[in-house]
């Protein structure tokens, strides 16, 4: 039987409650996805260029040490990936946690939340943190409330 992790990392909370909801509509164990030095509300400032988010989203090499690496991914066949979108891509961390572990074999599945921008070329700018034999695919954005059926209907459809 396939195992799930819902993996996320959740800057102000949005993507935390979506991540939570898509687990327990699952049914799948959770993880979060923390930075060793967390994000403050300057930090996610989009409006000042200088912000530790804008400069990490401009530069793609940047990659943000995590707090931890205690996902025991070598134990789920499937990986719920969330994050908050950034200008049309995930935040470097998602680099950092894709690089921190083994995905061989492992089928990925992206959900985001974000303010406006959609995926736009996240898959492509993932696709080089993991083993190339590593299944990564946008899944979709969980913007607002989706009911827990909703979100059971989804995730069956993976």
């Amino acid at each position: 039987m396939s195992k799930t992790l819902v993996a996320y990392f959740s800057a102000s909370g949005t993507t935390a409650r979506a991540a939570k909801n898509l687990a327990e509509a699952a049914g799948a164990d959770i993880y979060e996805i923390k930075p060793a030095i967390p994000y403050t509300g300057a930090d996610l400032n989009w409006q000042n260029k200088n912000s530790r988010s804008s400069v990490e989203m401009r530069d793609k090499s940047s990659r943000p040490a995590l707090a931890d690496k205690g996902a025991n991914i070598e134990a789920y066949d499937t990986i719920l990936l969330g994050f908050p979108i950034w200008w049309y891509v995930a935040p470097t961390i998602i680099n950092t946690f894709l690089e921190s572990y083994d995905f061989s074999g492992k089928k990925i599945v992206l959900f985001a939340t974000s303010g406006g921008s959609g995926f736009g070329k996240t898959v492509e700018g993932l696709k080089g943190s993991v083993s190339p034999t590593a299944t990564i695919k946008e899944g979709r954005l969980l913007n607002g409330r989706h009911s827990p059926d909703e979100l059971k209907k989804w995730v069956e459809t993976l």
